[in-house]
């Protein structure tokens, strides 16, 4: 598990592809790999990897597979990338962010970027399968960072999320540009009571459901938006 509180930077310093393996050989900064042991799981840009080979103190190989390549940007990935990364969490550690698995569930487009500032916001757009898991004020993972949707616009579906100036200067987030794919974890407890409210109402409901949803359509409503859950409170940081 993880916190979404990205830890470091680290550079991509070399890329090889073996039989549907691509293995990325990462630079960290010193002392990032104290303790790391083979096996040790590591969120590069939110997508929880495992060390496969420690080569030095700051070099430290990864695999990744078929999968996680189509469905991340760790596909587009070139040497001299810089990636979010974060030890994955020891018991007991404070979560400043929000729990993360570090698998993602899809890549999001960045479409618009403003500054304020030294703050800064970024919207994203969202695959029609995933908005009705995204809502204002709640969680979100970008990158492995921890973060708080400030505004989501389903019937245009995009969500915004704004970035204090400790989140640009500790992450990759500030250098990303308009076009650019970024990857998204949803908060998984949102989901489950997304699915299991959509699931009572699909049941109590039954034939008439349809016929409330066209009805709620016409005013600009959608189902989701009147069970949406409540009392998510955002991260403490980022």
């Amino acid at each position: 598990m993880f916190t979404g509180i990205v830890q470091a930077v680290a550079k991509v310093e070399a890329i090889k592809d073996d039989n549907g393996i691509r293995t990325f050989a990462l630079e960290f900064p010193e002392g990032f790999t104290e303790d790391l042991a083979i096996g040790a799981s590591v969120a590069v840009d939110g997508v929880c990897l495992t060390a496969t080979t420690i080569e030095t103190a700051k070099r430290v190989l990864f695999d990744v597979m078929l999968q996680s390549l189509a469905v991340t940007t760790l596909g587009d990935c070139e040497v001299g990338t810089l990636v979010n990364v974060e030890r994955a969490a020891k018991d007991g550690a404070e979560i400043g962010g929000h729990p993360l698995s570090g698998h993602i569930d899809f890549a999001a487009r960045v479409d618009l970027i403003k500054e304020y500032g030294a703050n800064k916001s970024i919207r994203f757009s969202i695959p029609r399968p995933f908005e009705r898991y995204i809502f204002a004020k709640g969680y979100i993972a970008i990158n492995g960072c921890s973060l708080t949707v400030s505004e989501c616009n389903k019937a245009e579906s995009w969500f915004e999320i704004w970035l204090i100036p400790e989140t640009r200067r500790v992450t990759n987030l500030d250098f990303k540009r308009e076009g650019e794919m970024l990857n998204v974890e949803i908060d998984r407890s949102t989901q489950v009571v997304v699915d299991t409210v959509r699931d009572a109402v699909a049941e109590s409901l039954g034939e008439l459901r349809p016929l409330l949803e066209t009805v709620l359509k016409e005013r600009g409503l959608v189902l989701e938006d009147l069970v949406k859950p409540s009392g998510l409170l955002p991260p403490r940081q980022h």
